[in-house]
C-alpha cells in the first residue's frame, strides 16, 4: 500500500475533506477518493474521517492507497506519426480524438496501446501500468507532439525538466474575438472547478500558479490565430487561461459559450513545437508537428 501526507495550511482550513483531497490529488477521481474515505482509509492527525469532516490548519492528512490490482493494457497496431526516436526516447505526433493512456471507459485504442506495440513493451514505468513512458499528457481532442520515454533513467530526467519549465512548448491555437495587442500573458492559479468537477477553473484559493503567453499570428473578422508559450503546464491551461480573458478557443464546448458554427470536434490547439535537452546525449532537440488538415481548413475558411 502506498501512503501520501499533505500538511493544510491556513488557506485550506475550514474546507471540507473530500474538496480538498479533490484538489491536491487530481489524479484520482472524486468518486473514488469518497470511496477510500467511506473505507477509513483517510485520517486526519491519526483518527479516521469522513467527507464532511472540515479540515484546520496544521493537521496532517494521511491517505492510504490500497495496492492496484493488476490490469491488462494489450499492445495494439496502431498507425503512430512518429517525429522523432532513438533507444531511449520517442516524440509522436497525435492525432485528433485518441486518448493519451488508458482509464476508465478508454482501455483500448489510446496511444498507450500504440506506444506498446510499436516499442514491443519497452517502456518506462514510473507512472504506472496505466501510463508506461509518459511523461506529460495533452487533451484527447488536442493534436501534436508528445513525449514518450523508453525507460526511467530517462524518463526521472526529462521529469525533472518539465518541474523547471526548460523544455519548450509552443502551441497553435483559434480562439474567439478580437485581440487589442499583438502579444499578452494571462496569469491565474489553476485548480479544479469549484462547482462542476470535471472542469478547470483559475481557483485563487486552491489552484497552482499558471502562465500562459500568447502573440497573435494572424486576425480574422471574430477570432485569432495564436501562438501559444506555456511556462507552466496545468491541466487544460491554455483553454481555462483564454477562456478566462473571454477568448474561448473555437470549438470548446467545455470552456467556450457551446456555438459551434465550424462544427469542430473538440477545440482547435496543436502542440505544435516541442524542444529539450536529450538526458543521454546532452543535444538539444527540437520537433514541429505539422499542423492537422482540419487545422488548415479552418485556417483558410476563416481567411475567406
Amino acid at each position: 500500500m502506498e501512503q501520501l501526507e499533505f500538511l493544510m495550511d491556513s488557506q485550506e482550513a475550514g474546507n471540507r475533506i473530500d474538496r480538498v483531497l479533490a484538489e491536491k490529488c487530481t489524479d484520482y477521481s472524486r468518486s473514488y477518493l469518497q470511496k477510500l474515505l467511506k473505507d477509513g482509509m483517510v485520517s486526519v492527525n491519526g483518527k479516521a474521517v469522513k467527507s464532511n469532516y472540515k479540515v484546520q490548519e496544521k493537521e496532517c492528512i494521511r491517505l492510504t492507497l490500497p495496492d492496484a490490482k493488476e490490469l491488462s493494457i494489450l499492445p495494439e497496431e496502431i498507425p503512430l506519426d512518429i517525429l522523432y526516436e532513438d533507444e531511449y526516447l520517442l516524440v509522436v505526433n497525435k492525432p485528433k480524438n485518441m486518448v493519451v493512456h488508458p482509464s476508465a471507459g478508454h482501455m483500448e485504442g489510446t496511444l498507450v496501446n500504440a506506444v506498446l506495440a510499436h516499442c514491443q513493451g519497452k517502456l518506462s514505468g514510473i507512472n504506472g501500468v496505466l501510463r508506461p513512458g509518459i511523461v506529460h499528457r495533452i487533451d484527447k481532442d488536442t493534436t501534436g507532439a508528445l513525449l514518450i520515454c523508453k525507460d526511467d533513467v530517462t524518463h526521472r530526467a526529462l521529469a525533472e525538466q518539465l518541474k523547471e519549465h526548460s523544455i519548450k512548448r509552443r502551441y497553435r491555437a483559434i480562439a474567439y474575438g478580437s485581440f487589442k495587442e499583438e502579444e499578452g500573458v494571462v496569469e491565474g492559479p489553476i485548480g479544479r472547478h469549484p462547482v462542476d468537477r470535471k472542469k478547470m477553473a483559475i481557483n485563487y484559493k486552491n489552484g497552482k500558479d499558471a502562465v500562459t503567453h500568447y502573440r497573435v499570428l494572424e486576425r480574422f473578422e471574430n477570432a485569432a490565430y495564436l501562438e501559444c508559450r506555456l511556462e507552466t503546464g496545468r491541466t487544460h491551461q491554455i483553454r481555462v487561461h483564454l477562456s478566462s480573458i473571454g477568448h474561448p478557443l473555437l470549438g470548446d464546448e467545455v470552456y467556450g459559450s457551446g456555438r459551434n458554427p465550424y462544427h469542430l470536434q473538440g477545440q482547435a490547439l496543436h502542440a505544435m513545437v516541442l524542444g529539450f535537452v536529450h538526458p543521454l546525449t546532452g543535444e538539444y532537440l527540437e520537433l514541429e508537428a505539422p499542423l492537422p488538415d482540419y487545422f488548415v481548413n479552418l485556417l483558410n475558411k476563416l481567411r475567406k
